[in-house]
């Protein structure tokens, strides 16, 4: 059995993007309903640490993968199977505007406001002033992020059952 580099190619787009979906529905399902129950202060330093420790490369390939690995293996399989090109690219187009676009326009300002925050320096309105303009917003962009990216992992799986 001769496996082709395009095969290869989804196979990792796919991991890639499970990956990050597994990463935002854990987010979304453990993290940010814990955090909710802590006070203005500690939910503000909890989230300025976590959002600093997860810019590493890890994060990046995992995050970043699927569009660049996804674009490339709907390229690669342009000219096969319409079913698995389609899904393949509805895929990464999915992913990358409503995963990629949406934590760089919506997330990353936010959590840029809350890392640029000297929270050593913050009084307790001031803390509840900034939680309240960060919280509900981070979370609802977030709630598209885990969404998007578990229906891109979705059609990716797909096309790898439509490919046999």
């Amino acid at each position: 059995m001769e496996i082709s580099i395009k095969l290869v190619v989804i196979v990792i787009a796919t991991l890639l993007t499970g990956l990050s979906a597994g990463l935002c529905f854990t987010w979304s399902n453990a993290v940010t309903t814990g955090l909710a129950n802590l006070d203005d202060l500690s939910y503000l330093r909890a989230f300025q640490q976590m959002n600093r420790t997860i810019l590493n490369p890890t994060f990046f390939l995992v995050f970043f993968g699927p569009v660049f690995l996804g674009a490339l293996g709907a390229y690669l399989i342009r000219n096969g199977n319409p079913a698995t090109f389609w899904s393949v690219l509805t895929a990464v187009l999915l992913y990358f505007f409503g995963v990629a676009l949406v934590t760089v326009f919506g997330n990353v300002p936010l959590n840029e406001m809350v890392d640029k925050t000297d929270l050593a320096e913050i009084g307790a309105e001031a803390a509840a002033s900034l939680r309240k303009k960060f919280e509900n917003p981070w979370n609802s962009f977030h709630r598209v992020r885990t969404y998007i990216s578990a229906l891109s992992f979705l059609l990716l799986l797909l096309s790898l059952v439509w490919k046999s």
